[in-house]
């Protein structure tokens, strides 16, 4: 009876303890099991004024693998044979994130330009341009002194469907990324009932300007009125009031998007192809072993095989024949070499591919050691003069010019023009405050305000009336090669020899050309991802 009435006693203090320390709904390290808002309002409740949108699970887009994010050494941790002294190795924090299954394929790109096509017709001399910009450079394939029939099938060849697209530039590949944002959520609204199935169906729903984009659907555009269904919208996020106010108040938030697509960092980049999260004891790495270490399959019918599609030696890009080591003379499919320990397929060879950053020599770790990236510019939309978003029309569409001279959008009709606040790719870096000689210039107002040490050629050229692009001599002395146009290329591919399959290395090519050895692949963040804990 005593020993009852003792752990009564104890449950009751225990509780009471409970209780004090965060009351119902609390969860001390756990996470948030259930909430009440301090305005004792309950979440969704009639008759009040916010709407919030249901607990979504985290899982990620058919092709995306989930990488959770951590800490690890970033850069080389060998001998640096070539004394580039721009991988040397430091600490790096990532968050968690998801990164493309495989490299973006010819046919995956090809959606994209038939969207392009049937959208804004290359037949309209308004959006001729549209299409032809957003082409991959089919004719880099051609080599004077070799046979040139890769450049006519490479790309529209079903046989190629599977392979990686290449000749995109890195620029074209930012706009490949937008437009994929927009197809994805229009597709899962359109599966929620929030959009009308039948927007590819009626042609009205499809031209020109009329076209869906996440622009228009964030901030309510008038134009979006007639593909939402209102009454289907207020069932998904439990929005129950005919009062267009709240409607209109909530509808944003209460609206669960997929996340956006990007190029990855160069740190999520390389953390991902290390994949060593799988490699460890409790809170220990095992070691940073490249997959390079071991090239050769061990057993069964890949025993003494390459598994890595790289260039073995001057040529030697796939091994004798009847004994072809990696079975690829150039590019491969991009599933055709096993993954690695996350999933992901070809981090090692292949091709090499686009990262998001500009390059730099040195990463400032001393500065931001977590989710490190440079070339951040951010932006906003531009509004007229009566307050409302400027939208980007037939006539005021704004090209870049690429390296061969075509005309890539800056953004497609239907979109909101936008302009850069403020441009980070110099921060810490380039500009005259991060120079030796920094104390000798003006103020923030001088011409020195604009200096750069990174003195790059300026590739100035002009089209002709023939279409060929004509370049312009630089009559100034140059320095560097570097400048704010270049970007981080990471990954060894079908022409690069083993030394450049290791994820620490690192080079740079212009953002403005497409090369027949570097492809990309997608990346995006992972929302709420941070809160759960892993053991052994």
């Amino acid at each position: 009876m005593k020993k009852l009435k003792l752990f009564s006693l104890i449950a009751l203090s225990s509780a009471f303890v409970l209780t004090s320390c965060g009351g119902a709904g609390s969860s001390k390290g756990g996470g948030t099991k259930s909430f009440v808002s301090k305005t004792g309002w309950k979440p969704n409740e009639k008759g009040g004024w916010f709407y919030a949108g249901k607990m979504q699970k985290l899982k990620g887009w058919p092709g995306m693998v989930y990488v959770e994010g951590g800490t690890f050494t970033m850069g080389l941790v060998k001998d640096d044979v070539m004394h580039d002294w721009n991988n040397s190795p430091r600490r790096m924090q990532v968050s968690s994130f998801f990164m493309g299954e495989t490299e973006i394929t010819n046919y995956e790109y090809r959606e994209y330009l038939t969207w392009l096509k049937y959208v804004f017709p290359p037949s309209d001399p308004g959006y001729r341009e549209i299409y032809n910009g957003a082409l991959p450079d089919t004719l880099l394939w051609d080599n004077p002194l070799s046979r040139n029939d890769f450049s006519e099938t490479y790309f529209r060849s079903p046989e190629y469907d599977y392979y990686p697209v290449v000749g995109v530039s890195w620029s074209q590949a930012n706009k490949y990324c937008e437009w994929l944002t927009d197809r994805a959520n229009e597709k899962a609204l359109m599966d929620a009932g929030i959009i009308s199935k039948d927007l590819y169906i009626n042609e009205s729903n499809n031209v020109g300007g009329t076209a869906f984009n996440m622009d228009k659907f964030k901030t309510n555009d008038p134009e979006m009125k007639a593909y939402i269904n209102e009454k289907r919208e207020q069932q998904k996020t439990g929005i129950k009031t005919t009062n267009q106010r709240l409607l209109a108040a909530n509808r944003s938030p209460a609206v669960a998007m997929v996340q956006k697509f990007r190029l990855p960092t160069e740190v999520e980049w390389e953390f991902a192809a290390l994949g060593m999260q799988k490699n460890r004891e409790y809170n220990n790495y095992l070691g940073k072993k490249p997959k390079i270490e071991n090239l050769r399959g061990e057993k069964g019918k890949s025993q003494g095989i390459f598994l890595e599609n790289f260039k073995q030696g001057t040529g030697d890009y796939s091994g004798p024949a009847g004994w072809q080591n990696d079975g690829s003379s150039r590019t491969a499919d991009v599933k055709k070499y096993p993954s690695n320990d996350l999933g992901i397929y070809g981090m090692f060879g292949n091709v090499s591919e686009w990262t998001a950053d500009v390059y730099r020599p040195i990463i400032d770790t001393d500065y931001s050691d977590f989710n490190y990236y440079r070339g951040n510019a951010p932006q906003k939309i531009s509004r007229n003069g009566d307050g409302t978003y400027r939208k980007v029309e037939e006539g005021n569409i704004v090209y870049d010019t690429l390296a061969d001279g075509r005309l890539l959008y800056r953004n497609l009709p239907g979109q909101y023009q936008r302009e850069t606040i403020a441009d980070y790719s110099n921060y810490r870096d380039g500009d005259r405050q991060s120079s030796l000689n920094w104390r000798s210039g003006g103020d923030k107002d001088s011409a020195d305000a604009n200096y750069n040490m990174y003195n790059a050629p300026r590739k100035n050229f002009f089209v002709d009336g023939n279409g060929r692009v004509i370049m312009q001599k630089d009559a100034k002395e140059r320095t560097s090669a570097i400048s704010n146009d270049v970007r981080v290329v990471k990954g060894g591919s079908w022409q690069d020899t083993a030394y450049w399959l290791d994820p620490g290395q690192r080079r740079f090519k212009d953002q403005r050309g497409g090369y027949s050895w570097i492809g990309f692949r997608v990346a995006q963040d992972a929302r709420g991802a941070d809160k759960n804990r892993t053991r052994r």
